[in-house]
């Protein structure tokens, strides 16, 4: 009975372990995350980035992935502002309030690209930048999303 019961356990930590890190996003920017929904390379939708001044949720939107590109942004978000809260950096709380103000931009997020924040446009947020700090910025944001 009780090597029932630590294998049961052993089975259900196991499946609650597999579905959190299936829940944290693949990518740790809004670049990866755009060149991996759209099966281009970083550089190259960095580039177009730069080029033409589209934000990355308008070249998610320009290739009918914004939906996609909404929903791994948040990822990693939540995974950053995890990070934060695990290294004591910000409460949990601070966290929640992020989160909740990051939604609140992403749900007006039309991929046009209008810099309202919540779409890969160019405002604070939470983002993780190559080549830049993560640090609590100024506002309501954590770090830039400037890449």
């Amino acid at each position: 009975m009780k090597k029932l019961i630590v294998i049961g356990a052993a089975v259900f930590l196991l499946s609650v372990l597999s579905i959190s890190a299936f829940a944290a996003s693949v990518y740790n920017s809004p670049a990866e995350a755009v060149a991996g929904l759209t099966g281009r390379t970083v550089e190259d939708v960095t580039k177009e980035r730069t080029e033409s001044g589209k934000s990355y949720g308008a070249i998610a939107n320009d290739a009918g992935k914004l939906d996609e590109f909404k929903k791994e942004t948040q990822e990693i978000r939540k995974d950053i502002l995890a990070e934060k809260v695990a290294d004591g950096t910000i409460t949990q709380g601070q966290a929640d309030d992020a989160l909740k103000a990051y939604e609140e931009r992403q749900a007006f997020c039309d991929g046009t690209g209008s810099g309202n924040g919540g779409c890969g446009g160019n405002r604070n947020g939470a983002g993780r930048a190559q080549g830049q700090s993560r640090g609590w910025g100024a506002g309501n944001g954590m770090g830039m999303l400037n890449v």
